[in-house]
């Protein structure tokens, strides 16, 4: 006769159909917050079973309720065995466990960013292929800006995640798929049907027909009082973070604290959800009720009110945090059984009305040293940050991101000085390679401590032959080439030290006080356009040898004030072609020695008012061509001994009012032609002594005492009119013949 199944307590529905495995015995065990497990003994008529056709496929359970009803248990066959089975049939053993501990069969390395928990999770789930989960979640939750799965398994990351923001889960069983549940609160969990409230009843007084308990315990455990966190905010770096959760107890030694850092949050108010998370997740080991019966119904995640007990202060809502089952059934050969119960359950219970938490006993992946990255950023940028120089990076084991400025969180870079607006920075860019750590080890939680250059970021200089130099080359930015920089270069060779400066537009040197310049030998300055410096106070240079200065066009040199310029022996002054020098009031000059001054072709000088030169010596004058002055007002000259002037053509002088001229001596005029002197109106001719006028052997001498003699060849008077001739004595007229007409 065919095996089957048809009146038993448990029926199997299996990949295989049903009737093919028979359901021998289950052990199993259920917990909030952890995947369950189902270890089957199964008897076959078949003993050669396909393990494949098994592996991996959904597998359920139908338990008989007292009332008529079902419960069900399914899962994912994740193992298989096969046994040397019982008399004429095979045995095989079977684990059922969740698909959710399918995920722990899947590692990656991924990056999550701006997604709260719960949304992690759900996109973890969805990626996998799962899609058999409910949200029954009533809290919300922070917007992580950054989270990283790294190195782990997806049941692992999800897992830290749950624990972390308190979250934890359990199975709603149906006939053909087993649905997880995520919750947070009491009201993510419901009674079940006929199982809202169900009994005590002693071993003595047990009631076989219906479900009940038989066995209860009471435990308690000294728990910490309370519990600190703080952590770091570098936007907020005064703030404080600390925050406290406790939880009152009446006992004694009830209230010692738990500290840790860091907290994982940079909002207080993230801070306390995860200090009071973690208070009640400890809490929920302060006091467990296991009951030990015959509840058919009831399993992991379900209320229930227990009631009979005789401690009326038990007879409340507990809820089911953990489960352990225990199915026999009768053998299908005789002489194979055991007197053991069909079914007996241990539920693990606590007060309905304390929030449960999971313990957090997923460990926290740790990378365990630096690692290098490239830095990303919009495609067509070159540098990409923000206003506190963070920069984005791409891992080389993320497989995921499309190397950009999403790729990563903004993280900070560590600089060689860093204080209150002043230090030094350097922005990694584009395409550069950086070395990141992690603090704590936390991946989420990345810094940059460094650079690196790779074969395609090669170093500045060419090595090893260039090993002696060192320095600091930049390069412009956008679309700079290798010919667009800045640069501070030290060449440390013996014999060719260097310091090198190069400015790809503009240096600009501020010194707020004094500025020395020493150089040993040498120094030669260019500038290909213009330059300008101004001085606000006094300006001296001493050049102890020679200077020279040359102006290939134009020099305008102007003095606000007073110009002294001194020479201790020779100075040359060559203009190519014209001079002009204007001066705003006085201008004194005094030659030590001699002064010759050479003007090629024109010289114009404009006193607007006074002149005045002195010569103490000697002055030659000499004007190849013309020379004309105009002096619109007076005129001295004063020449303390000789004064020489030799004009080698012509001179004309031309005076608008009168001109006067003082001779402390002597005055000797030589003309060596004709001399014209034109008198508008009067002429004065005075002598001290005499006054003579020769021409030839004629002559004319008018002396101080009134004695005039006119010598000469011929003396002719001719008068047109009167000739008088009157004297105060006699008239005497001596000649050869004296006529009259």
């Amino acid at each position: 006769m065919a095996l089957t199944q048809s009146q038993r307590l448990v029926q199997v529905n299996g990949p295989l159909g049903a009737n093919v495995l028979l359901l021998q015995s289950l052990e199993g065990s259920e917990e909030l917050g952890r995947p369950f497990q189902y270890h089957l003994e199964l008897t076959s008529e078949d003993a050669s079973v396909k393990f494949d056709q098994l592996l991996g496929k959904p597998m359920g359970l139908a338990l008989e309720l007292y009332d008529g009803g079902e419960r069900y248990f399914h899962g994912i066959v994740c193992a298989c065995r096969q046994t040397v089975g019982t008399g004429q049939y095979a045995g095989y053993q079977v684990t059922l466990r969740p698909w959710l501990w399918l995920l722990s069969r899947t590692s990656d390395c991924r990056i999550f960013q701006n997604k709260t928990v719960p949304d992690i999770i759900k996109q973890v789930f969805r990626d996998l292929g799962f899609s058999d989960f409910e949200d029954s979640l009533s809290g919300s939750y922070r917007e992580w800006e950054y989270c990283v799965q790294y190195r782990e398994t997806s049941f692992d990351f999800v897992s830290r995640l749950m624990e972390q923001e308190g979250i934890y889960y359990y199975f709603r069983h149906e006939k053909a798929r087993h649905v997880l549940v995520l919750a947070d609160a009491y009201g993510a969990h419901s009674t079940v049907e006929g199982y809202a409230s169900v009994p005590f009843f002693p071993p003595e007084q047990q009631m076989r027909e219906r479900d009940h308990f038989y066995d209860w315990q009471l435990a308690r455990e000294v728990q910490p009082g309370a519990l600190a966190l703080t952590d770091y905010d570098f936007q907020r770096p005064s703030a404080s973070l600390e925050v406290r959760s406790s939880v009152s107890r009446s006992h004694s030694n009830a209230e010692y604290p738990l500290f840790d850092y860091p907290g994982e949050y940079v909002q207080s108010k993230d801070g306390e959800h995860y200090a009071r998370t973690r208070i009640e997740a400890i809490h929920t080991r302060f006091e467990r009720v296991q009951l030990r019966g015959r509840a058919r119904g009831l399993g992991s995640g379900h209320l229930f009110k227990l009631s009979g007990y005789e401690r009326a202060d038990q007879n409340r809502e507990y809820l089911v945090v953990g489960a352990r089952y225990r199915i026999h059934q009768e053998p299908y050969e005789t002489g194979f059984g055991d007197s053991s119960e069909q079914f007996t359950s241990e539920l693990d219970c606590m007060d309905a009305s304390q929030a449960f938490r999971p313990l957090p006993l997923t460990p926290l992946p740790i990378v365990r040293g630096p690692q290098t990255a490239m830095v990303v950023g919009p495609s067509g940028e070159e540098i990409w940050t923000d206003q506190y120089g963070r920069v984005k990076v791409h891992f080389y084991w993320d497989r995921h991101d499309q190397s950009d400025e999403n790729s990563s969180c903004w993280m900070r870079v560590s600089q060689a000085w860093a204080g209150k607006n002043w230090g030094a920075i350097q922005l990694p860019r584009i395409g550069q390679e950086v070395i990141v750590s992690f603090l704590e080890g936390d991946p989420d939680r990345p810094i940059i401590t460094g650079r690196v250059y790779n074969a395609e970021q090669t170093v500045p200089y060419d090595l090893p032959a260039n090993a002696t130099q060192s320095g600091v080359k930049s390069r412009s930015s956008k679309e700079g080439t290798p010919a667009n920089f800045n640069e501070i270069r030290m060449e440390d060779k013996k014999g060719e030290e260097q310091l090198f400066i190069h400015a790809e537009k503009n240096q600009d040197i501020e010194v707020e006080n004094d500025e020395t310049h020493w150089v040993g030998h040498d120094r030669t300055k260019t500038i290909d356009n213009d330059e300008t410096v101004h001085v606000k106070h006094d300006r001296t240079e001493t050049v102890d040898n020679i200077e020279t200065i040359t102006i290939g066009v134009d020099r305008i040199e102007k003095v606000g004030n007073n110009e002294s310029i001194t020479i201790g022996v020779n100075r040359t002054e060559s203009v190519g072609s014209n001079e002009d020098i204007t001066i705003g009031a006085n201008r004194t000059e005094n030659v030590g020695s001699n002064e010759s001054i050479t003007i090629g072709s024109n010289r114009t000088e404009n006193v607007g008012s006074d002149e005045s030169i002195t010569i103490g010596n000697n002055r030659t004058e000499n004007v190849g061509s013309n020379e004309n002055i105009t002096i619109g007002s007076n005129r001295t000259e004063s020449v303390g001994s000789n004064e020489e002037i030799s004009i080698g053509s012509n001179q004309s002088t031309s005076i608008g009012k009168n001109e006067s001229r003082s001779v402390g001596q002597s005055r000797d005029s030589s003309i060596g032609k004709d001399d014209s002197l034109s008198v508008g109106k009067n002429f004065s001719l005075t002598a001290g002594d005499s006054i003579t006028l020769t021409t030839g052997s004629a002559s004319i001498t008018m002396k101080k005492d009134g004695t005039i003699t006119i010598r000469g060849k011929d003396i002719t008077i001719d008068g047109s009119g009167a000739i008088n001739v009157k004297a105060s004595k006699n008239v005497v007229v001596k000649g050869q013949k004296i006529l009259q007409n």
